[in-house]
């Protein structure tokens, strides 16, 4: 009872340690034992038809043998007491031949010895040969001294005889057939355990090149950010035609995932970094911005309280008025963005283009006659666009007015307008010194100007830094469009803006983005 657990559990621990093996030595022992099975089914089929078929032969010289005593036992019938058949020439060494009586007894019996007469059986052997039926069939005796023997008792008018032969010759040859098929198969399976070794190594070759790229891929600092030159598995790895193949495969398909997820996280980090960048700059310039015109406020208030004697009122009040209405400009244009990023409704109206352009264009030339304004109408159908007019002029307006500041006097600055398959464009160009390379990516982002240092001579030296971002965010607004262009020389920026009979579905598509007008 005790020794079963035992068994069983070093059974199930050869199994899992086996289970625990590389795959290569799996398969060489499966296959091992498989070709083990099979020569093992083979040679026991085969000894088994070769023991039949040569026990068959036998038993038929036994027949023959029992015939011809038989027939040499019924021409002498008066002579019980000796088998005559056995003296005769010619018989094989090892057979014998007896005489029985009608009840089965032997009366007679000897074997024939090798280059020597026939010699009597003992009492031991007749003993052994005692008990066979008068039925023909073949029966197998052991006796004494003389070995194993197939023997039959034939009857023919009262008179029996017992034949046998020996069946050493039968069992040597099969012992010997059994040695032989054992040798062979030994070696055939030495010589197949090898060739499959070699060929299963082959074969795994390419496994084994994926499992190292994938080791390498694991000691690869993907956690620093490395988002690019993982190694990928050879070209001549990836035959979908195997499974090492499809394997290799699918494992540089993830790389690539992997890389394609890393690259976009680094952008996302990046985009993040920008925006925080951008935000630490939005709230240092927008502080800057508005604590500059309180500053001056709070100085001139100063100057006011201790007497008329250090300023004169009059100038005290304007700058007062002045710098009141620069933080009120920028306070409101922080607040349309706020408005314009949370998409609150604009107002809606048809709106032409061509008239707003050119009203804009003239207060741009009231503002900054030392410009050369120029405007041009090519239009064969009217611009009409569905939108907030007051709040498109103010983006034409803050356009035109970036040319005007951010270009030397006599500079010229052209504003046109064209309506042309279903959309309305709007450009102003001029033929100013334009915009730093560097300047352009982030010139719709707010706050961004040439001046850095937020240091300026005076405060109309430059703009905030809003103008241009207020004018994205309306034309984004309305379902348009706009960009900039610029080298030294020309600089030129387009406003694209659905047609009245387009609008309302730009519009609909900006809603469904996330932006209402």
């Amino acid at each position: 009872m005790s020794r079963r657990p035992s068994t069983r559990m070093r059974t199930l621990s050869g199994i899992r340690s086996l289970r625990t093996r590389s795959i290569r030595t799996r398969l060489l022992v499966f296959v091992s034992a498989t070709l083990v099975v099979v020569c093992v089914a083979m040679g026991l089929v085969t000894t088994l038809f070769q023991h039949v078929y040569l026990m068959g032969d036998l038993d038929d010289r036994v027949l023959a043998t029992a015939e011809r005593a038989l027939e040499g036992a019924s021409s002498h019938p008066d002579r019980e007491d000796e088998p005559i058949f056995l003296g005769k020439t010619g018989q094989p060494a090892g057979m014998l031949s007896a005489r029985l009586d009608k009840d089965g007894a032997i009366v007679s019996a000897a074997v024939v010895g090798q280059d020597a007469p026939p010699r009597d059986l003992s009492t031991g052997q007749r003993s052994a040969l005692a008990g066979i039926r008068a039925d023909g069939a073949m029966h197998t005796r052991n006796l004494p001294g003389l070995g194993t023997y197939r023997v039959t008792v034939l009857v023919d008018g009262g008179i029996r005889v017992l034949a046998g032969l020996p069946m050493d010759d039968v069992q040597d040859m099969i012992s010997g057939l059994v040695m032989i098929e054992t040798g062979v198969a030994v070696a055939g399976l030495i010589a197949a355990g090898g060739v499959c070794a070699v060929v299963i190594r082959r074969q795994l070759r390419p496994l084994r090149r994926v499992a190292a790229t994938a080791a390498q891929v694991s000691r690869a600092p993907l956690g620093h950010g490395e988002a690019t030159g993982l190694t990928r598995v050879p070209e001549h790895d990836t035959d979908p035609d195997s499974e090492a193949g499809q394997v290799g495969a699918a494992l540089n398909h993830l790389l690539d995932q992997v890389e394609s997820s890393l690259a976009e996280r680094q952008r996302g980090e990046e985009r993040m970094r920008r925006s925080e960048e951008r935000m630490r700059r939005f709230l240092a310039d927008a502080s800057h911005e508005l604590r500059t015109p309180l500053a001056s406020i709070a100085g001139y208030a100063e100057l006011m309280n201790r007497g008329p004697d250090r300023i004169e009122p009059v100038l005290a009040w304007r700058r007062v008025s002045a710098e009141s209405a620069r933080m009120t400009g920028l306070v409101e244009g922080l607040l349309l963005l706020a408005r314009l990023d949370e998409g609150r409704p604009l107002q809606r109206s048809e709106v032409d283009l061509a008239g707003l352009v050119a009203e804009a264009v003239w207060d741009a030339r009231a503002a900054g006659g030392d410009h050369d304004w120029q405007l041009e109408l090519s239009l064969d159908v009217p611009a009409l666009v569905t939108g907030d007019e007051i709040r498109l002029r103010q983006a034409v307006a803050n356009v035109l007015s970036n040319a005007r500041m951010h270009t030397p006097p006599g500079t010229r600055v052209t504003a046109s307008v064209e309506s042309a398959d279903g959309r309305c464009v709007i450009r102003v160009h001029d033929n100013g010194p334009g915009i730093p390379p560097a300047l352009l990516p982030t010139v719709f982002e707010r706050f961004t100007r040439a001046d850095t240092s937020r240091s300026r001579v005076d405060a109309n030296s430059g703009g905030s830094g809003l103008g241009l971002a207020i004018a994205a965010a309306i034309t984004t607004a309305h379902g348009g469009h706009i960009q900039v262009n610029s080298v030294p020389g020309h600089t030129e920026f387009t406003i694209d803006l659905p047609a009245v009979m387009e609008a309302g579905v730009a519009q609909r598509a900006v809603s469904g983005n996330g932006v209402s007008v």
